[in-house]
């Protein structure tokens, strides 16, 4: 394991201003980071999160933004899912559209392309390799629909160089069906528009086989997720890293073996122990599984 493709999810520490999370993270070891989309953190609104600001909390700790942790092309509802999941205020519905490139209205959509775009830009702005989008609504119905407009961006993308994820987030969703998302991703043929491998969010979020959905998509990640989750007979449930059911050397080993270049990110979000110490372990058990 090249321990400097190790990064870390700034959503444990979204309470904090990014200063203080990113020394916190810091001092846990990291050196790079993924930014949550969300205030205080991240927004695509300068006004709310000052970019440079941002860059330079970063740079005067050390630590380099690896990808943002991004929702654009879902509109509303593509950032509703994760914030429900996590008990958090729904974005205000005048900021964004209600579903991204699902919308049936043609400007609604090109609204949304623009904050993809602009998405695309931050991360230039910021060195980042990557994003995280999501499809539309994510309903499998309007799969369709949605290809044309990740085509349009994915280009943009080739010509900026960031790499585009969409990741694992709810069950009966392109993104939580394994076949459903590389038909998206083949249907796109863009090598900028791939999977964002979560195996936790594969177990515990959409009760699947974490191993065959890698089998399915491992030529198609462009980014990776990792948290810990294990079996408890009736329900699986995210666990401290190294005490759960995810074999993460095997996940590693399979990806590496299919070409991926990209970060491995940490995603800590226990409640106990604390961040600074939860970030540490999560660090030192990951790195651990490769000695």
């Amino acid at each position: 394991m090249d321990i400097s493709r190790i990064s870390t999810c700034s959503i444990t520490l979204i309470d904090h201003d990014p200063a203080t999370a990113f020394d916190i993270i810091r001092a846990a070891g990291y050196s790079k980071v993924d930014v949550l989309e969300r205030v205080p953190h991240l927004s695509l609104f300068p006004e709310e999160c000052d970019p440079k600001a941002l860059k330079e909390a970063a740079e005067s700790n050390g630590l380099e933004i690896a990808n943002l942790a991004t929702y654009p092309g879902g509109g509303t509802s593509g950032r509703s899912i994760a914030w429900n999941w996590h008990g958090w205020t729904v974005p205000p519905e005048n900021q964004f559209t209600g579903t991204g490139f699902s919308e049936d209205s043609l400007a609604e959509q090109e609204r949304e392309l623009e904050q993809v775009i602009r998405t695309i830009d931050l991360a230039g702005f910021f060195g980042a390799k990557s994003i995280r989008v999501v499809p539309g609504n994510d309903r499998p119905d309007t799969l369709d629909k949605v290809v044309p407009w990740l085509k349009r961006v994915a280009q943009y993308a080739e010509e900026k160089q960031i790499y585009m994820g969409i990741e694992h987030e709810d069950v009966d969703t392109i993104s939580g069906d394994p076949n459903l998302l590389r038909e998206l991703i083949e249907k796109v043929g863009s090598p900028y528009l791939g999977a964002l491998f979560e195996p936790g969010n594969l177990m515990v979020v959409c009760n699947l086989d974490y191993k065959a959905a890698l089998n399915t998509l491992k030529d198609y990640v462009t980014h990776c997720h990792f948290k810990d989750a294990k079996n408890f007979g009736d329900k699986n449930d995210f666990v401290m890293m190294g005490d759960g059911d995810i074999d993460f050397v095997w996940i590693v080993e399979q990806l590496e073996a299919a070409g991926y270049k990209g970060d491995y990110s940490l995603e800590y979000e226990l409640h106990e122990p604390g961040p600074a110490t939860g970030l540490r372990m999560f660090y030192d058990r990951f790195v651990g599984m490769f000695d």
